[in-house]
C-alpha cells in the first residue's frame, strides 16, 4: 500500500492534510516529539509526497492549477513557539512547505507561543502563517458580533504584521456550523478548515476542508502510518465522508 492511493475517484485528486498542534517532548496526545515527526516527515519524503501550501490547494479545487503527485498539506494550530523551535529545523531539512494557524492575540504575548519575528521568518520560507482567530474561543458559543470580531480582526492583525494577504482561517477547537462558515466567507476568508477527518477532494465543502490529526500515541508512528494509508480506503467505501 503505497502514497499513491491518494489519487483516485471521480472527485479527482484526494489531497491529505496533516493537522499537528505541538512538536516537542511534553508528552501529552497534542505533542508528537520531535524525533517522531521527523521520521513522519522522512516517510513523506522518501514516499513521494508532495508538499503544498493552501493557495495551491484552493487553486486545484478550484479548477485552475494541477496539483503535484500525492499532495500533502502540512497543518499547525495555535502557533506554539516549538512549531519554530522544533517543527520549522526538519520542515526545512526535508524541504517542505507547511503552514500555521496562529491565534492573533497569543503571538509575542504568551511565551510559550511564536514571536511575530519568528512568524516572519517561517512566512519568508516556505511556511505560510494564517488565522486561527483572535482568541481560539469556541466560535459556536459567541454571537455574530463576536464572530465578526474574532474572524476579521486576527485577519487584519496578522496581515499587519506580515504585509500581505491572509485567505485561509482554521475553526478553534473545530466547532463550526453552516452559518459560521458563511461569515467566513463574508469576511474574506477563500477557504476553512475544520478537524473533520478525511481527506480533501472536490466534494468538500472549501469552507469545512477535512484534515487527518497527528496526535503522541504509545505507538506515534505507527498510529501516524495508519491514518494516512487507511483514510482513502475509508472514503472510497463511504465510511468517513457522506
Amino acid at each position: 500500500m503505497t502514497a499513491s492511493m491518494v489519487a483516485d475517484s471521480e472527485n479527482g485528486t484526494k489531497v491529505l492534510v496533516l493537522n499537528y498542534h505541538k512538536v516537542d517532548n511534553m508528552n501529552i496526545s497534542l505533542s508528537v516529539l520531535p524525533e517522531d515527526f521527523d521520521r513522519q516527515m522522512k516517510y513523506l519524503s522518501e514516499n513521494g509526497y508532495h508538499t503544498i501550501t493552501p493557495d495551491e490547494l484552493y487553486d486545484s479545487l478550484a479548477g485552475n492549477a494541477e496539483l503535484p503527485e500525492n499532495p500533502v498539506l502540512i497543518t499547525f494550530d495555535d502557533g506554539y513557539e516549538d512549531n519554530y523551535q522544533n517543527a520549522y529545523p526538519i520542515l526545512k531539512k526535508y524541504d517542505f512547505k507547511a503552514t500555521v494557524f496562529v491565534i492573533s492575540s497569543f503571538l509575542g504575548v504568551y511565551p510559550n507561543y511564536l514571536t511575530w519575528d519568528q512568524a516572519r521568518e517561517m512566512d519568508e520560507n516556505g511556511i505560510s502563517i494564517q488565522s486561527h482567530t483572535v482568541d481560539h474561543k469556541s466560535m459556536t458559543d459567541l454571537t455574530d458580533d463576536e464572530l465578526r470580531t474574532e474572524l476579521v480582526d486576527s485577519k487584519k492583525k496578522i496581515e499587519k504584521e506580515l504585509g500581505h494577504s491572509v485567505d485561509y482561517m482554521a475553526y478553534p477547537t473545530g466547532t463550526y456550523n453552516l452559518h459560521i462558515a458563511e461569515l467566513v466567507k463574508e469576511a474574506g476568508y477563500k477557504a476553512a478548515f475544520t478537524i473533520k477527518y478525511g481527506n480533501v477532494d472536490k466534494a468538500s465543502n472549501i469552507y469545512a476542508l477535512e484534515r487527518v490529526p497527528v496526535f503522541h500515541t504509545e505507538d506515534t508512528n505507527k498510529s501516524f502510518l495508519e491514518r494516512i494509508r487507511y483514510t482513502p480506503i475509508f472514503e472510497r467505501f463511504g465510511w468517513i465522508k457522506s
